[in-house]
């Protein structure tokens, strides 16, 4: 099993990120060092027997890390869901795109490897090794699976410029020249590598534009464009607890001619399959469960701020807190139970591998982008002004001219100063910070735009078909001529 000083080890090999207009080192750039750091620590946890992380893996016939394994029976579905949620409490489900999420859809893709099956050449087999790479090196795989924002009104195809969007340029004995972009590569600057493919459903003049495959990040002509970072705007930890360990880096990936060999491509121009690797294999559905066990975890810890703020307060006993901690606890359980429902109303897949029920799992992905909001919005409420009545920083708490006057009047009855403004520092990450605002964006966007995760995932599998049935059975059991009941007959 990798440890987490060989994943940091690994980051050291000249891959081209760039922040501010040049390329940096993500080993030593404050952007990236403390993600870097969180990152090797989901390593050792893994590493380590005690914490039951690990299992045989029957694809390479030795010990893996449970988070990338195959669930073929309902234990393994448990168990998988397990060792998630291990990493997911150390980061307190901070970090949404840790190396558990795009691993758990390779999982999938190579349980249903005959969906990448190709006449010309061994996609499957492609697929099932890469698995199998994954599984023995703990690999850390980001993805891009988004084309850049070009245009929303149309495809790749309809665009004014030739290939804006990642898409195949040429073909060589070799693999596949492609150039173009691919959108929202998170965790990409210090994943190992980064899996290139597109969700959004493509027409027929868009073929050059439907291809999946993985490249290291460190590939010649693959380049990482960051967003800004917030982490080495952080003053401290004490002051930005979260943005100083959880700023995960997102990234335009942009390719200039770059080869992609033959033994890493898994889809070639080919948009029936494009579409098919995410839903033919059951991956959108594992990798989404994976997803809100990490939201579970998040939102547990932000209920629990939300709780320890009204403690220190003084406002737990108020009617209207109590309605509004009420009302945050009902949101939790909902994510809470439809977790638990889609495990348990989870059934194989023709080729044996356990699916989360997708009623349960994609109902609650369809409030995603109401549940998140409403949350923070509860603790923006529960806090009020605390949070900006806090000192500029931990400075106002050591310096002989503010730290008396921070001990005397920034303080709680039976709370320290330094631990009310712990507390509110804390709640100003989740609600104010610029790291904060990121994660709403993210939480609203998590699984694509609102309207297509509950027009398309929600709609498509909550059944409406059986209980319409149901309901044509009930309204045909009468009709006009049927008898009236006695009191109508006298009247």
């Amino acid at each position: 099993m990798r440890t987490g000083q060989q994943y940091l080890d690994s980051l050291k090999d000249g891959r081209t990120v760039l922040v501010d207009g040049a390329a940096v080192d993500v080993t030593t750039h404050p952007a990236f060092r403390s993600v870097s750091e969180t990152i090797a620590e989901l390593y050792d946890i893994a590493a380590d027997p005690a914490n039951g992380m690990q299992y045989d893996a029957p694809e390479i016939a030795g010990t893996a890390n449970r988070v990338f394994s195959i669930p073929r029976t309902p234990e393994e579905l448990a168990a998988r869901r397990t060792a998630v949620e291990r990493w997911a409490k150390h980061t307190h489900g901070w970090v949404g795109r840790s190396p558990d999420h795009v691993g758990t859809f390779f999982a999938a893709f190579a349980a249903h490897a005959d969906v990448f099956a190709d006449e010309k050449r061994d996609f499957a087999g492609n697929i099932r090794r890469y698995y199998e790479r994954i599984l023995a090196e703990d690999l850390y795989v980001s993805y891009a699976i988004i084309p850049p924002q070009i245009s929303r009104a149309t495809t790749a195809s309809g665009w004014e410029g030739d290939f804006l969007q990642v898409g195949v340029v040429r073909e060589t004995e070799e693999g596949l020249i492609v150039r173009g972009s691919q959108m929202l590569a998170t965790g990409a600057a210090i994943a190992d590598e980064v899996f290139v493919t597109c969700i959004k459903p493509l027409g027929p003049d868009d073929v050059d534009f439907a291809v999946s495959f993985a490249l290291p990040v460190d590939t010649d002509g693959l380049k990482l464009m960051c967003r800004r970072p917030y982490a080495p705007q952080a003053t401290s930890s004490f002051d930005y607890p979260l943005t100083s360990r959880y700023d995960e880096p997102d990234a335009l990936v942009v390719f200039d001619d770059v080869l992609v060999p033959w033994d890493r491509v898994f889809i070639d121009r080919d948009t029936d399959k494009l579409r098919n690797q995410f839903f033919a294999t059951g991956a959108h559905a594992l990798g989404n469960w994976q997803a809100q066990t990490r939201l579970t975890v998040k939102l547990q810890f932000i209920a629990a701020v939300a709780r320890k703020v009204t403690q220190v307060n003084g406002t737990e006993r108020i009617p209207g807190v109590q309605e509004k901690l009420g009302e945050l606890a009902a949101l939790v359980s909902s994510v809470e139970s439809a977790l638990i429902a889609a495990q348990h109303t989870a059934e194989p897949s023709a080729d044996g591998m356990m699916v989360p029920g997708k009623r349960a799992l994609y109902g609650v992905m369809g409030l995603q982008s109401e549940t998140y909001p409403r949350v923070i919005a509860i603790l923006r409420d529960l806090v009020g002004g605390g949070v900006l009545q806090m000192p500029s920083g931990v400075a106002d708490m050591r310096s002989e001219t503010t730290a008396a006057d921070v001990e005397r009047y920034v303080t709680s009855p039976g709370v320290s100063s330094e631990e009310r403004i712990k507390l509110f520092r804390l709640a100003w990450d989740i609600i104010g910070s610029e790291f904060a605002g990121r994660h709403q964006q993210y939480e609203l966007f998590y699984a694509g735009a609102p309207f297509v995760v509950k027009g398309a995932y929600t709609y498509r599998n909550y059944g409406y078909e059986k209980q319409v049935a149901e309901l044509d059975e009930f309204l045909a059991g009468y009709g006009v001529d049927d008898h009236t009941n006695a009191y109508a007959e006298e009247n």
